[in-house]
């Protein structure tokens, strides 16, 4: 692939928004992201674990900001000619999740959570945290960040849990895990 292969055709006249959305067509027209990745393929690899938003929220300034922090790192590698493979995740458990469910129910407390019934619970949380998947996704690509969006991973599926608890047992055989007590600024309950 030549980069004259690659000239996008824009007219001075045309606006700033009117631009961004040539360009996002482009792109994905083009499907250059995956052709980033292919001119890199066999390279040296390098790997970034990008801590994944809760989709059960709307995106806002400070998740932009530091996803945008985060794409500098793994541009910067992709253009020193690493191949940088990037798979978008999402966090799919605890508090922040179990929060917003508790809110929207009008529970509140464990006890409560309890009679409601914890398997009803669990099923209305797995089906409230992608509420938002749309919506952050049309804002990764707004933002004009390469990363795979279709094979995303969550972190409620077995394989993602396997893989922590495979994790915690590396770390606890090598004894770095050890019992303490320790001031924590949450609530007793959490």
């Amino acid at each position: 692939m030549q980069n004259d292969d690659l000239k996008l055709d824009i007219d001075t006249n045309t606006t700033l928004p009117e631009m961004e959305q040539k360009v996002l067509a482009f792109w994905r027209e083009e499907n250059i992201f995956q052709k980033s990745l292919d001119l890199r393929r066999g390279k040296e690899k390098f790997t970034f674990y990008d801590g994944p938003p809760f989709a059960n929220g709307l995106p806002h300034y400070g998740h932009m900001l530091a996803m945008g922090i985060k794409d500098l790192f793994v541009r910067y590698k992709t253009m020193r000619g690493y191949y940088v493979p990037r798979r978008n995740g999402w966090d799919t458990h605890g508090l922040p999740v179990e929060f917003q469910l508790e809110k929207e129910l009008g529970l509140s407390g464990k006890l409560a959570i309890e009679e409601y019934g914890v398997d009803k619970f669990n099923r209305a949380a797995r089906e409230s945290v992608m509420r938002y998947a749309d919506v952050w996704e049309k804002t990764i690509e707004r933002m004009g960040r390469f990363i795979d969006t279709k094979n995303a991973y969550k972190t409620f599926e077995p394989s993602y849990i396997e893989s922590v608890w495979w994790e915690f047992k590396q770390i606890w055989d090598k004894k770095i895990v050890y019992k303490e007590y320790a001031v924590q600024p949450y609530c007793p309950p959490c």
